[in-house]
């Protein structure tokens, strides 16, 4: 992403976060200026108060710190620092100054489309009824409510998300070299975004690393292990029933010496769980829940790689198979790298 570019999306983005959508009026004049825009779009907050609840009164995130997060006194904005092209879709990634917040692109109509038309509700409501859910917190959702040339031309992506970022802390750790990062889903699966249609915008280094494999266990005592399985086992639930596959499991360990800060409710696996051989802390979340196997694109694209793996015989899909046998999956999985260990 050019430095312009990037430049222009992150003001767009922070200035979103501070704009009263209710304000906001759709003119004709408004309408084709923003029309000629190629870097510059003006954004708004979508369902702004959904998220407000979420954050102030589920998360415990005081709305002064978050703002924070994103405004100075002095140029009203911090600025966002880039975190390259990290997604497979060729989604862009953002971070605050101070790691606590993540903004990503949804650039795919499908993925931003079922967040916003089919999960964004019942996620809402699934969040307020489980506090101890390790589904991201996604904490904002900002779009450009005119077209124009940079998002007809696909050099500004429209539609973006602020989550929680679980690297918040790393920067200030004195061991932060010794942070590690997986991202786990079912590794017997064929990925038709790497092997078969990669997007042209997505790198080589993040095609070559689209699942990774965990490669020791993750200790716990019984209680806790148990604890855990029935919060995974009721997250995916969730995410079955809303028809949703492909999304993965973000684990990152780091020393059991180290204390990373967190904003919002300490949530174990969100500040850190202490796994009982007493080397490493544990976080952990669930996200990229945007692949959804009613949409037209993907029944499209199943259609499609179907009728390949009739002549390439690559084997069950990500996308092809179905919301209930991908959580089976993704379960024995996340319990192949659990350990019941008492110390």
């Amino acid at each position: 992403m050019g430095r312009r570019r990037q430049l222009a999306l992150s003001k767009s983005i922070q200035l979103a976060l501070f704009r009263d959508p209710r304000a906001f009026r759709m003119s004709l004049l408004g309408r084709i200026l923003a029309f000629f825009s190629i870097f510059y779009i003006k954004l708004i907050r979508y369902k702004a108060q959904i998220f407000r609840k979420l954050r102030n009164e589920i998360w415990d995130i005081p709305e002064e710190d978050y703002r924070a997060c994103f405004l100075s006194e002095e140029d009203k904005t911090l600025p966002l620092l880039p975190k390259g092209d990290l997604g497979f879709s060729g989604s862009t990634f953002f971070s605050t100054s101070d790691s606590a917040f993540l903004v990503k692109s949804l650039p795919r109509h499908f993925e931003h489309s079922f967040f916003r038309e089919d999960l964004l509700q019942p996620y809402a409501e699934y969040m307020s009824t489980h506090p101890e859910s390790i589904t991201v917190w996604i904490t904002d959702y900002v779009y450009a409510p005119y077209q124009s040339l940079g998002t007809i031309f696909q050099t500004t992506p429209a539609h973006h998300i602020i989550m929680e970022n679980m690297l918040c802390g790393k920067e200030e750790d004195p061991d932060a070299d010794r942070w590690e990062t997986y991202d786990l889903k079912p590794v017997d699966y064929f990925f038709p975004e790497r092997d078969l249609l990669p997007d042209p915008f997505v790198s080589q280094e993040t095609l070559s690393r689209l699942a990774d494999e965990f490669p020791d266990k993750i200790r716990l005592a019984r209680a806790d292990y148990e604890d855990f399985k029935q919060t995974i086992q009721s997250d995916t639930e969730f995410l079955q029933s809303a028809n949703a596959v492909d999304y993965s499991l973000f684990l990152v360990r780091f020393p059991a010496s180290s204390s990373p800060s967190v904003i919002g409710k300490q949530n174990k696996w969100r500040v850190g769980f202490p796994s009982t051989d007493g080397k490493w802390k544990y976080r952990a979340v669930l996200l990229d829940f945007f692949w959804a196997k009613h949409k037209l694109h993907a029944q499209a694209m199943t259609g499609v790689i179907q009728t390949f793996n009739v002549i390439g015989r690559q084997g069950p899909m990500t996308i092809t198979t179905t919301a209930d046998e991908y959580r089976q999956k993704f379960l024995a999985l996340i319990d192949s790298i659990m350990e019941v260990h008492e110390p």
